[in-house]
């Protein structure tokens, strides 16, 4: 008998297809790796986009939000005077400004993250021209307009934090930088101790990327960070130990970097983690994502809220459930409430 006849012929032709059908399932998705190909749940949100009216002060294009309390804190990078404002989160009337410019006692140069230490009501500011970070107690801001901030910790050139997330002095955990040479750099997300400067990277590492640039949000609530490729279409869900626990392969991964923009922050939002997302060219404007993509913890894609804005930051209210957003756009700060919008 034709051994080869017989293969194509039914039986054996059924057979046949259901072991290659099952082989190339196997190899789509994993315990941990998850390949998503259609990312269709797209969602118009533009008419829920409500702008915020900032009145009294005067803020540059290049901002970024936090939370504290009940107050919204803007960092406006660009700034002549002061680089942090202070609004009420609730109505988003202006209160007052810090963080004054210069290279005097107290005086920022170059201001970076904020971190936040509720607990203690108390944020800290990133000063890359000092080398310093800053400690700012919220009430002495709110009482004197003069507040002159102490020295918390000292930013090491070599090695050192951009972003994170506060724990308490011995742990936070965020994006490190580590210069390489003189013109790049890596970023990764660590452990790091405030009071010591010792920093300790998460042990995973992608073993396809060439040129790591992410950015990253952590979640002790929950046990999780996350971290997301501004030039792969990947992002990765690791433990607070570094244990891999899921990557996520968008429709546009390749091994290899391209001209395309991809995400940019993630934010966890209670028990979902939501993402801005570019897809156009890194070169041009249409690399600000416009995208909020909806993951769940596994990884699962949900859906898609299209702002139609050009996002540059954005944080999330957990108190009102919603989203604050800053804009390189004809609205500069806006919210989006997300009850009836993301369950």
């Amino acid at each position: 008998m034709n051994t080869a006849a017989c293969l194509f012929n039914s039986p054996y032709k059924v057979s046949l297809l259901l072991l290659i059908v099952l082989c190339l399932s196997c190899t789509s998705n994993t315990d941990t790796e998850i390949y998503q190909n259609r990312r269709d749940n797209v969602i118009s949100v533009k008419d829920k986009v409500k702008e915020i009216m900032i009145e009294d002060v005067l803020i540059g294009r290049v901002t970024r939000p936090y939370l504290i309390d009940k107050y919204l804190i803007i960092v406006d990078h660009s700034s002549y005077d002061r680089f942090i404002h202070l609004f009420d989160k609730n109505d988003f009337h202006y209160i007052t400004s810090t963080a004054y410019k210069g290279q005097g006692p107290g005086e920022i140069t170059i201001p970076g993250h904020v971190g936040i230490d509720e607990a203690q009501r108390t944020f800290y500011v990133s000063d890359h021209g000092k080398q310093k970070i800053f400690s700012y107690n919220l009430d002495s801001v709110l009482a004197n307009p003069f507040y002159i901030p102490n020295i918390k910790a000292d930013i090491k050139i070599g090695l050192f934090p951009d972003t994170y997330r506060y724990i308490n002095d011995t742990l936070c955990i965020g994006r490190i930088i580590e210069p390489i040479g003189a013109n790049d750099f890596k970023s990764l997300v660590a452990k790091w101790n405030m009071q010591t400067g010792e920093i300790q990277p998460m042990k995973y590492e992608h073993p396809d990327i060439k040129k790591k640039r992410i950015t990253a949000d952590v979640s002790p609530e929950y046990g999780l960070y996350v971290e997301c490729y501004s030039r792969y279409d990947l992002m990765t869900i690791c433990d607070l130990n570094g244990n891999l626990k899921y990557n996520i392969y968008g429709p546009k991964w390749e091994k290899e970097t391209t001209q395309t923009a991809h995400y940019s922050q993630p934010v966890f939002c209670r028990n979902k983690i939501i993402t801005g997302y570019s897809g156009g060219d890194h070169r041009t404007d249409a690399y600000y994502p416009t995208k909020l993509l909806v993951f769940d913890f596994n990884g699962n894609y949900i859906q898609t809220l299209e702002t139609e804005y050009k996002i540059s930051s954005f944080c999330y209210d957990r108190e009102n459930n919603r989203i604050i957003l800053c804009m390189d756009d004809e609205i500069q700060f806006a919210s989006l409430e997300l009850d009836g919008i993301i369950e």
